[in-house]
């Protein structure tokens, strides 16, 4: 099983950008833990982080016959990324929306996801454990779904 992970705009700064919302922890790490997990589910991770919506669009479209699933945190895309909207509604397998904070407790312009309506299910507002949680759901989904 193929797993997508997409990190959008600015992740890449995970660890120093305001860590009193995203804590420490490097994208680096992040991915790391996440490998580390989908060895432990037996599911292989293709993982991309851009500041391009474009190529986050991209990569959807050029796993789109290899995929089985996606997590996607959409960053600064969450409340206008339209084209990735429309990408992940036209995937044939589940997607689930992550975020590290809880979006909804935030600033009022951030708590509405336009990314919310074209995905399965959002988890959110656990830190690292947001991706993890995300990883184990979205792997079970595939598997009932297969069986």
């Amino acid at each position: 099983m193929k797993i997508l992970v997409l990190h959008g705009p600015n992740l890449n700064l995970f660890g120093r950008r305001e860590p009193h919302i995203y804590g420490t922890t490097t994208l680096a790490q992040i991915n790391e833990r996440l490998n580390a997990l989908g060895g432990e589910l037996q599911v292989e991770l293709a993982v991309l982080q851009s500041n391009h919506e474009g190529v986050l669009i991209d990569f959807l479209h050029d796993n789109i016959d290899a995929a089985q699933g996606a997590l996607v945190n959409p960053a600064g895309l969450t409340q206008h990324g339209v084209p990735l909207h429309d990408a992940i509604k036209a995937m044939p397998f589940p997607t689930l929306e992550v975020h590290m904070s809880n979006i909804a407790a935030r600033e009022a312009w951030r708590t509405h996801s336009i990314i919310s309506p074209a995905v399965r299910g959002t988890v959110q507002g656990l830190g690292v454990q947001s991706y993890l949680t995300a990883l184990r759901g979205l792997v079970a989904l595939v598997r009932e779904s297969a069986s």
